[in-house]
């Protein structure tokens, strides 16, 4: 397995932050018009997805599932930045499915969230936001000949929340636990990229009992709401971030890409727009069988520290 370590200059590699949102909003706004379908029922809340079909399909006939952000409380799936996204990804021949998900944490006083109680709750999110994305897949399946999706090219996407989300789902597909149980038998994801995600393990260390997908993490190394490392520190349970991960990963020689964005936080939950070039490049090396182990520190003088890089989980449910 290949392992390459390096720093990138973004300002090279990917659109320049802070220019590109006008580009991107004048192409691809509103560019392809989604059909919408119901995927499941959860009690009395009708769950729906935002299919976007691509004029010209990959070969692969690749899906990408894509859930939002918003710590559990806030969020769509028709936000700007999600429609953006899944009709970049359509231009680039991907069938791209934006979900609802149900937002337990909108439920739960902001101010009533202790240290005590905390992992509790977030460990009931978390698990909803992974069974209905399990839910999404099997309905994708259902009906991957009709939209012309190969249910074995499904790959999961996410961003904070969601990417936590389908993170989830993948962990608990590979450790037979009860939120992946809607999944259609033997299926796994062809890959799982992560807008600042982690895993919420119970009881013990995160372990996967079969290997996980192959996935692409990106990360701020001062991410104080998703963790960098892990929360909280010194238990076994709780969210392992993708530090914590990635040296899983390595030890077990999981295909995986690791890039961490140096002196960030939060905000590369917002960045799936202004990476669009290195998304299709791990699905493309995935989908071809490469198994690379890919290590990258950025460096971006455009995507600067906002509140975001200073705010940590408390702060972000006080005002809920």
């Amino acid at each position: 397995m290949k392992r390459l370590t390096f720093i990138l200059l973004l300002v090279i590699l990917l659109p320049v932050y802070a220019q590109a949102a006008g580009p991107v909003r004048k192409i691809y706004r509103d560019s392809i018009v989604p059909k919408t379908y119901q995927y499941v029922v959860r009690g009395d809340k009708p769950l729906m997805m935002d299919v976007y079909t691509p004029d010209e399909a990959r070969p692969d006939s690749a899906c990408v599932i894509f859930m939002f952000g918003g710590g559990f409380v806030n969020g769509s799936r028709t936000d700007l930045n999600v429609r953006l996204f899944c009709q970049q990804l359509a231009h680039a021949g991907y069938t791209a499915v934006a979900i609802d998900y149900r937002l337990h944490l909108r439920e739960v006083k902001g101010d009533t969230i202790r240290l005590t109680n905390m992992q509790r709750i977030f460990r009931d999110a978390i698990n909803i936001g992974a069974e209905d994305c399990a839910d999404a897949v099997a309905y994708i399946c259902r009906n991957a000949d009709a939209w012309g999706v190969n249910p074995r090219h499904i790959v999961l996407s996410g961003s904070s929340a969601g990417a936590i989300s389908v993170l989830q789902l993948d962990y608990c597909r590979a450790n037979c636990l009860a939120p992946a149980a809607a999944l259609p038998a033997g299926w796994r994801p062809a890959a799982v990229v992560a807008y600042s995600g982690a895993v919420y393990c119970d009881g013990k260390r995160a372990h996967y009992d079969s290997a996980p997908a192959p996935t692409f993490f990106l990360h701020g190394d001062k991410d104080k709401i998703v963790n960098y490392r892990k929360f909280p520190p010194l238990l076994h349970s709780g969210l392992y971030g993708p530090k914590k991960l990635h040296r899983l990963f390595e030890k077990k020689g999981y295909p995986h890409w690791y890039f961490i964005y140096e002196g960030i936080g939060h905000e590369v939950s917002g960045l799936m727009n202004y990476t669009i070039q290195e998304f299709d490049a791990f699905v493309d090396k995935t989908l071809a069988g490469s198994r690379m182990q890919y290590d990258a520190t950025l460096r971006d003088a455009n995507v600067r520290p906002t509140k975001w890089t200073s705010m940590n989980v408390f702060e972000l449910y006080k005002g809920k």
